[in-house]
């Protein structure tokens, strides 16, 4: 009996970068600087928040799309931190950025859509598209300090196009997309069909003074979809926790995937939302620049190239020096430096490897210590 399955899940690997990270665990001995998991623990008052909720037995079905204090709480934050005006009614509570990202590209992708991808970028983007039929269109940034270059824009922009999606901070490099870039990306787009995703799950965590968002572009609001996340800057990553805000019109149809792909996210975990959102996380912005700025020196001594991240808590560095194409260069690294990074391939740009920096500063001095003596083998 032939049985067949569908053709676009097929066609999807497993995600590379977690494939990385088990042969790295899998290592005896090795040093992990692959994934992008804070060391530190969520803080008490959200865990407090949500302990309430299960005590006053908030255990039962909420609203598809969140509480309505929640979606208030997010609007107002929204509205005061960012400078984003969207209604509670324009606003869903998803299990983590990836369904949100999920909903989003299901809701406004047909087969054989294409979705301009600036890479590096995070390869759950090209998988989401992939599942939906999609066609993921890369636009490489290596050559210009993970800037987008207009022309190249304007060149990759077929009559397919139906979506890009922006990240910034980016993951994995860290960088910051410039005003003069976001400027110059509106004035392509602001006539076309075409919407923009903003993945701006990193926006908390940046150390730059002058960030902006494509979001704030307004005028194109009705093809505008904004995804954040709990996980990174609450260090909530297990909680699975993330919104998503569009224009009205376009929400109403993105809460329908919503509410039959999960329901809605768990009760009682909606307090510790809004107690997150009350949350300073100017402490923790410090912890990971002064770790960034650690490792950037580090590895700028070592003889390594590497824009220096104004954002998120990645360092994307140069090994194309080293005459080897990264995925041979990691494993080399993980055998016989026992430390392990992702190779640059998974973020579909080679010739790089990406290092986390969200671990502890014994754990990225021994990371980096390694990283020094393997370099000096070759």
């Amino acid at each position: 009996m032939d049985l067949t399955l569908n053709r676009d899940v097929m066609n999807v690997e497993l995600s590379g970068i977690r494939q990385f990270t088990y042969l790295v665990r899998d290592t005896p001995g090795a040093c992990a600087l692959t994934i992008g998991e804070p060391d530190l623990n969520t803080p008490d008052v959200i865990k407090e928040a949500a302990k309430a909720a299960l005590d006053d037995n908030d255990t039962h079905y909420p609203p598809g799309n969140g509480y309505p204090y929640a979606l208030e709480a997010i609007s107002r934050f929204e509205a005061e931190a960012h400078g984003l005006r969207y209604a509670p009614s324009e606003i869903i509570l998803t299990v983590g950025a990836t369904e949100a990202l999920f909903a989003a590209f299901s809701t406004i992708l047909n087969a054989g859509d294409e979705v301009i991808i600036p890479t590096p970028a995070f390869g759950l983007y090209e998988a989401l598209v992939q599942l939906q039929g999609g066609v993921p269109v890369s636009l490489p940034t290596e050559h210009n300090h993970f800037q987008i270059v207009p022309e190249e824009l304007k060149a990759a922009i077929t009559d397919k196009t139906k979506a890009i999606i922006l990240t910034s901070p980016n993951n994995p490099t860290g960088c910051v997309y410039t005003k003069e870039t976001l400027d110059a990306v509106h004035d392509i787009l602001k006539d076309k069909p075409i919407f923009v995703l903003c993945d701006d799950v990193y926006r908390t965590l940046t150390y730059c003074e002058d960030y902006h968002s494509f979001a704030e572009y307004q005028d194109m609001r009705d093809r505008i979809i904004v995804i954040n996340s709990f996980s990174k800057p609450y260090a909530m990553t297990g909680w699975r926790l993330g919104w998503c805000m569009a224009d009205a019109r376009l929400m109403d149809r993105i809460q329908v995937f919503h509410q039959y792909a999960v329901t809605s996210v768990p009760a009682f975990v909606q307090r510790a939302c809004v107690r997150a959102l009350e949350t300073d996380t100017g402490d923790v912005v410090e912890i990971f620049r002064k770790r960034r700025d650690y490792v950037y020196q580090r590895l700028i001594d070592m003889g390594l190239t590497v824009e220096k991240p104004e954002g998120a808590f990645y360092m994307f560095v140069d090994i194309r020096k080293f005459g080897m194409d990264s995925n041979t260069f990691c494993t080399r690294m993980l055998k016989e430096g026992l430390v392990g990074v992702i190779p640059g391939i998974h973020f579909g740009t080679e010739g790089f490897m990406r290092l986390s920096y969200c671990y502890s500063d014994a754990d990225l001095k021994e990371g980096l210590d390694r990283i020094e003596t393997f370099i000096k083998s070759l």
